[in-house]
């Protein structure tokens, strides 16, 4: 995934997701095929404080896609979808990123960013 790309990426996840309440996000690596580029990452998001008692030990999941056409006539296109998958616990949420890493055959590291690392990148992209 190029700089571009993450930073768009990021930016379209904090469009749609409470950015204040991100405590961190994994990022698996691009894939290209077919003049297309898809990625995938996994956020979790903290409960608001007005939620549930014991809310504080777990995290609302979402899974965020994209798919960018790189050739063709809709080259340039690019399409998001953010949706909520589960309410989980940091380590469920670190264990199931690592079996799907390693289920997919995934050669490319995961990158994990936290929830200050995500903030920051998307009030300064170039940092992304």
């Amino acid at each position: 995934m190029t700089d571009e790309t993450r930073a768009r990426f990021l930016a379209g996840i904090a469009a749609q997701l409470p950015v204040d309440r991100i405590t961190e996000i994994h990022l698996f690596s691009a894939i290209r095929q077919g003049g297309m580029e898809s990625g995938v990452a996994v956020v979790a998001v903290a409960p608001a404080f007005d939620d549930a008692p014991n809310a504080a030990e777990r995290f609302t999941v979402y899974t965020a896609r994209y798919r960018h056409t790189l050739k063709g006539p809709e080259r340039g296109k690019w399409e998001l979808a953010v949706v909520e998958e589960a309410d989980a616990p940091l380590l469920t949420v670190d264990a199931v990123v690592r079996g799907v890493s390693r289920r997919s055959g995934d050669t490319g590291e995961t990158s994990r960013l936290s929830g200050d690392e995500f903030r920051a990148a998307v009030s300064d992209p170039a940092r992304s």
